[in-house]
C-alpha cells in the first residue's frame, strides 16, 4: 500500500478514531499523518499530552517555508506509538490555529513527499487523517495523491445526507484533476442502513463497516488501554485486507510497477 486518506463530510463520524485504530492494528509499517486543517487531536487525546516539545506537521511546514528542510527534519517530527520499534509512527497535526496558515500552502508538497515513503528502507505506508473537507484550506492535494480514499460516514440518514453532497464534490474534483477511477470508497460506522443499500443510494461501494465500540473509542480519543480483541480493533484490523485488495486492483488497472527495493530513506 502507499497513501490511504480518510475524510468525512461533516459531524463526528470518527475519522481520527478510525485512522488511529487502523494504525495500531495493521501489519505494515505505517505513518499516521494528521492533516486535518482544524487541528490534530492524538497528542492531547490518546497520548495524554505527553510530548517533549513542539513537534508535528506545523513545525515541518515552518521549516519547509524557511529553508526547505522537509526531507532532513521529517523523521525527527514523528512520535513512535509502539516505541522503540518505529513501525507505527505519528505525525501530529497542528495545535495552534496560526499554524494552519503555514500548512495549507504546502499540501501538495506533503503529498509528493508522502509518496516517497513507500519506497524507503524500510518502507512506510501513510494513513492520512484529512478530517472534514468543509473547512478552510482542505487538503485536496492529499486526496488526489491517495491510492485509496475512504469517506467515513454514519449509517443513518443525517450522516448519509451530508455524505451524498461530499461524494459529488470529490468526484468533480477528481474528474477535473484526472484522478484515476476506483479510488473512492465508503467506510460506514455504526448501525443503520445496510451496506448494499447505502452503496446503491450514494453510488459508491461500501468497503466495510466498523461497529460502535464506546469503550475502545473512549481510549483512542482520551487515552487508556486499547485491547486488540475489542470489536473496533478487530474490525479495523480486518479492514486492511479489502484496502490492500482495492489497491492491488487499482494498480493492476493502471499497470503500476511494484515499489522499488533497496531505496534508502532518511531514517
Amino acid at each position: 500500500m502507499a497513501i490511504i486518506a480518510l475524510v468525512s463530510a461533516k459531524g463526528s463520524p470518527g475519522v481520527t478514531t478510525t485512522a488511529l485504530a487502523c494504525t495500531l492494528s495493521w501489519h505494515r509499517r505505517l505513518v499516521l499523518a494528521e492533516c486535518d486543517p482544524a487541528g490534530g487531536s492524538v497528542l492531547a487525546g490518546y497520548l495524554g499530552g505527553a510530548l517533549d516539545g513542539p513537534r508535528g506537521i506545523g513545525e515541518l511546514a515552518v521549516g519547509e517555508l524557511r529553508d526547505g528542510s522537509l526531507e532532513s527534519t521529517f523523521w525527527s517530527q514523528l512520535v513512535d506509538l509502539d516505541a522503540p520499534r518505529r513501525e507505527r509512527l505519528l505525525l501530529p497535526g497542528v495545535v495552534d490555529p496560526a499554524q494552519a496558515g503555514s500548512v495549507t500552502p504546502l499540501w501538495q508538497r506533503f503529498a509528493d513527499f508522502f509518496r516517497t515513503l513507500e519506497r524507503g528502507r524500510p518502507g512506510y505506508d501513510v494513513i492520512v487523517d484529512c478530517g472534514r473537507l468543509q473547512v478552510f484550506g482542505p487538503p485536496w492535494p492529499l486526496l488526489r495523491a491517495a491510492d485509496v480514499v475512504l469517506l467515513v460516514t454514519r449509517a443513518q440518514l443525517p450522516g448519509l445526507s451530508g455524505t451524498r453532497s461530499m461524494i459529488r464534490a470529490i468526484e468533480r474534483d477528481f474528474t477535473d484533476h484526472r484522478v484515476p477511477p476506483g479510488t473512492l470508497r465508503l467506510l460506514v460506522v455504526g448501525d443503520g442502513h445496510g451496506n448494499a443499500e447505502i452503496g446503491k443510494a450514494l453510488g459508491v461501494p461500501v468497503i466495510a463497516r466498523l461497529p460502535e465500540d464506546a469503550r475502545t473509542a473512549q481510549a483512542l480519543s482520551f487515552g487508556g488501554t486499547v485491547r486488540a480483541g475489542r470489536p473496533l480493533l478487530r474490525a479495523a484490523a480486518a479492514l486492511e485486507a479489502p484496502v490492500r485488495e482495492l489497491l492491488e486492483q487499482r494498480r493492476a488497472r493502471l499497470a503500476w510497477p511494484t515499489p522499488a527495493q533497496g531505496v534508502p530513506d532518511a531514517v
